[in-house]
């Protein structure tokens, strides 16, 4: 039984290492929305999102009353006067008091609203940054894609060099043996094997560095399990060649989330020029107030006896006159609710704030704000005059990558007509194994620099498209 439990818990083992061991495979499409849901940029961009909505709630609290309530007890311990003795003694008394104040802005020179405006726009462009920002993502996953790719393409060629010259060698030596080739024609092709040997363990290495640097970007730590999804990679047909810069430029301008963002900067100026101009208006605001106090002192009160207590005389007969004063006696304090009702208080009213002279300080606010607005409008200039050049040089290095990777095609087709020649003729033993090598090294060098024209011209392409609004897809 115990054995039983021994084989069960290394079988648990041993299945739960090959389902934590599954490969990782991702296409481009998921790598992407890997990236844009765990970038640690685009997350602190979406905190500035979330504090200008909170800027929202405050600029739409400012066309609300504020309400606010205060209270106090209070201890006055020291000489006091008795109310039954009249003396004055060392003794404790206590006080509450409580109170509440509302203020309503009736008129502040439109702050308010042009207050609320602008944080809608601020919330607009904090969505524009982020929209920007994830656009520079998308495209550095796609290089890193694309580099992925590229490397397992050079890898598969790697191979099949090797394997080819591999072959090579082996029907070299049934040259050697048959005694059409002396031993030396072998030394130039194991020298051959052995470089290529070494390019494939670079390829290799290539391959792993790039996919470590497209897992980082995913935040995927598990590098030796991530792999990405192998397409069958052709050369894209696009006509956004055909097309000129100024088109490509033109249509950017209309969707760009850069050139969005700085044109919602220049708004969120002139809204900044507004408010400062607002605090040169006077502002109207009503007012309330409401107070009350309790005491804890006892209190004098009528006894319910009255008694008569001289106070004068009648003129020419002297008679005294008298008033019944009723007697007091020392009682407790009033309640509570009895005092705040006989003790309450009210204000309220209308305030004016007219702005005479503030050492400039408002003015100067003002000529701050359309410096700033100056500065907006040039930063814009500057990012059409940066996207105009960047469309230019990615227009160029398009066309280039496109003429380069048709001229290679064309070498590769050259060398390959070559190469199969120089076969035949090694074979029939009247090329030597030298020249051979030579041959095919030229024809491996093509089909590689083809590779890399291929991939240099589709990223390139991808980046133009990129910038004419077309989305990145393999």
């Amino acid at each position: 039984m115990k054995n039983f439990k021994y084989i069960f818990f290394l079988s648990v083992l041993f299945f739960a290492g090959i389902v934590n061991a599954q490969k990782t495979v991702l296409s481009l499409q998921e790598c992407v929305e890997m990236a844009l849901e765990k970038n640690i940029s685009l997350k602190q961009t979406q905190l500035g999102i979330l504090e200008a909505e909170l800027s929202k709630q405050d600029a739409k609290g400012s066309f609300l009353p504020t309400l606010n309530a205060q209270t106090s007890h209070s201890w006055n311990v020291g000489l006091n006067q008795n109310i039954t003795t009249g003396l004055l003694e060392n003794t404790t008394t206590q006080y509450t008091s409580l109170g509440a104040n509302m203020n309503l802005t009736l008129y502040n020179g439109l702050k308010n609203i042009n207050q609320l405006h602008r944080a809608n726009l601020s919330i607009l462009a904090n969505q524009y940054q982020l929209d920007d920002m994830a656009d520079d993502v998308k495209l550095m996953v796609a290089n890193a894609f694309l580099q992925v790719m590229f490397n397992k393409e050079i890898l598969t060629v790697q191979e099949s060099q090797f394997k080819i010259t591999t072959e090579d060698a082996r029907r070299t030596k049934e040259l050697i043996e048959a005694g059409v080739m002396v031993k030396s024609d072998i030394l130039e092709i194991e020298a051959t094997l052995a470089t290529q040997e070494q390019s494939l363990v670079q390829a290799k290495n290539n391959l792993r560095l790039s996919k470590i640097n497209l897992a980082q970007m995913l935040l995927i730590t598990d590098y030796e399990n991530f792999d990405i999804v192998v397409e069958d990679l052709d050369v894209p047909i696009s006509d956004i060649l055909l097309k000129t810069p100024k088109e490509i430029f033109e249509k950017a301008l209309t969707f760009r989330n850069d050139i969005q963002l700085y044109l919602t900067n220049i708004e969120i100026a002139k809204k900044d020029i507004s408010l400062a101009k607002g605090n040169l208006q006077p502002s109207l605001t009503a007012y309330y107030g409401y107070n009350s106090r309790v005491s804890y002192a006892d209190r004098l009160a009528g006894d319910g006896t009255f008694r008569d207590v001289p106070i004068g005389f009648v003129s020419g007969s002297g008679d005294q006159v008298l008033r019944s004063v009723e007697q007091n006696k020392v009682v407790g304090p009033l309640s509570f609710q009895k005092q705040l009702d006989n003790n309450e208080g009210h204000n309220f009213g209308v305030r004016l704030s007219i702005p005479i002279f503030n050492g400039n300080s408002i003015r100067n606010n003002v000529q701050r704000s359309r410096v700033n607005l100056l500065r907006s409008e040039n930063q814009f200039e500057q990012e059409k005059l940066n996207l105009e050049s960047s469309i230019n040089q990615a227009y160029n290095s398009a066309l280039g990558a496109y003429k380069f990777y048709e001229a290679a095609k064309k070498t590769v087709l050259a060398r390959e007509r070559t190469y199969q020649d120089a076969i035949n003729r090694f074979d029939a033993g009247v090329m030597n194994s030298y020249d051979f090598n030579q041959i095919t090294e030229r024809y491996n060098n093509a089909t590689s620099d083809l590779v890399r024209a291929k991939f240099d011209y589709i990223f390139k392409l991808k980046v133009l498209e990129f910038y004419f609004g077309i989305p990145i897809t393999v």
